[in-house]
């Protein structure tokens, strides 16, 4: 369990070396599981990481994992400690919906990070203009029973397609750009911060662009799906896409369990924001993480040293 994996120190703080009549309590280790090489989670999380170890007393590392969904039932299940997520299965896995079987009630929150976008790949010579225009085509959907497939099934609800009228492949981030090199998809999901590394590599061979959803769309699965926000991703993100492009997106954020003690996680979120410099230096999506939006779009409960931590900071805390 991870309360003990936590607690597997060089020395407990209660058998602190003394040195020169000076105690010192050894670190505490903490792994926080980020996503695959080729998102966002890894490089944002190895910068996290970094920035916690700098004098908190704790020594974090980030580990590749298989994002939302295997990072929810490695917390939930006490097999890690800190993990990134997307808002929308937190949810799912608080509340036992969708690919969550039970229900994940020890799940607390540490902080929200930034938006992830709904990236739907295509090509500019594809027919693919509209959602319609999925049916009888070869796309991309997700890892199985990623949140990216879960964000998939809830935008083929409102939209009222099912995977019967298309030929789908289950996969993830780095597999759906190479079936895009290999001409075996036309059109593939991506669930991510912009840039992503995948996206940026695959725009150099292949002439691509990105779906632009309808407004009046995004209003309607914001209605029955609240954890998606409308939203955009800027022109030029990528090379050749040139227009704005209006899509949905869910928030990423950093999730622990209740059994993880408060001063840790207190410790944990006082170095990642006093640092927060080094992890704006990390990526493009690393500057959009800040104090003020510490808050927004959280879907499970706070940990309370988390929020003892806000509360110091002067954030209202529900």
């Amino acid at each position: 369990m991870a309360k003990r994996r936590i607690l597997t120190v060089i020395a407990l703080a209660v058998a602190a070396v003394v040195v020169c009549g000076t105690a010192f309590a050894a670190d505490v280790f903490l792994s926080i599981a980020t996503g695959g090489t080729s998102g966002t989670y890894y490089p944002i999380g190895g910068a996290i990481a970094q920035a916690v170890s700098k004098g908190s007393g704790i020594q974090a590392t980030a580990e590749t994992g298989n994002a939302s969904i295997a990072n929810l039932n490695l917390v939930g299940n006490g097999d890690i400690e800190v993990a990134f997520v997307q808002n929308d299965t937190a949810f799912w896995a608080y509340t036992g919906k969708l690919m969550f079987k039970s229900p994940l009630k020890n799940l607390r929150a540490i902080a929200s990070l930034y938006p992830e976008h709904i990236q739907l790949i295509i090509t500019k010579d594809s027919a693919v203009k509209t959602l319609e225009d999925l049916k009888g085509k070869r796309i991309g959907v997700g890892a199985p029973g990623s949140g990216t497939e879960g964000d998939v099934r809830a935008i083929f609800q409102v939209a009222g397609l099912k995977y019967g009228d298309m030929k789908v492949d289950f996969l993830d981030f780095g597999a759906t750009t190479s079936r895009f090199k290999d001409n075996q998809i036309d059109a593939g999901f991506v669930v991510s911060g912009y840039p992503t590394a995948s996206v940026m590599d695959l725009a150099t061979t292949k002439d691509i662009t990105l779906l632009s959803f309808d407004p009046a769309f995004l209003e309607k699965l914001k209605q029955e799906h609240p954890y998606f926000v409308p939203s955009s991703i800027p022109a030029g993100t990528y090379r050749g896409v040139d227009n704005e492009i209006i899509t949905p997106a869910v928030i990423a954020i950093l999730v622990t369990h209740e059994d993880v003690p408060e001063d840790i996680i207190y410790n944990f979120t006082k170095a990642m924001f006093t640092n927060i410099d080094d992890i704006h230096a990390s990526h493009a999506k690393g500057r959009e993480i800040s104090l003020e939006t510490a808050l927004e779009g959280l879907t499970v409960p706070l940990h309370p040293g988390a929020a003892k931590f806000y509360k110091e900071s002067g954030l209202k805390v529900n």
